[in-house]
């Protein structure tokens, strides 16, 4: 079972400009690796990540089978009103985790 850690500001000010920073536990197999007994170990990788922050999306990313296991992304934006940030990894075999994380903005 995978496992997000999130990492958003508690408060912000507003037109400040926050960091957020996600990783999730993933194994992120290629489908290009053999296994023991020689036959090809199948495909498992998180397809794309998408964050919305108050329903309106603020950040995606599209991955391929080159991304590492447990992929880490930092990325920022500007915090406008104190509301929800919603997180959602979607990948190969039904994979599918949302976390959310809450930030007050004065």
């Amino acid at each position: 079972m995978a496992r997000a850690l999130i990492n958003v500001p508690k408060q912000a000010k507003v037109g400040d400009v926050i960091e957020i920073k996600t990783l999730v536990q993933h194994p992120m197999e290629t489908g290009y690796r053999v296994g023991y007994g020689g036959e090809i170990i199948p495909r498992d990788i998180i397809q794309s990540f998408v964050c919305t922050y108050n329903g309106e999306e603020i950040y995606r990313a599209e991955f391929s089978p080159a991304i590492a296991a447990n992929p880490f992304l930092t990325f920022s934006t500007i915090a406008m009103a104190s509301g929800t940030l919603e997180f959602r990894w979607t990948g190969d075999n039904g994979f599918e985790l949302v976390e959310t994380a809450s930030i007050t903005v004065d």
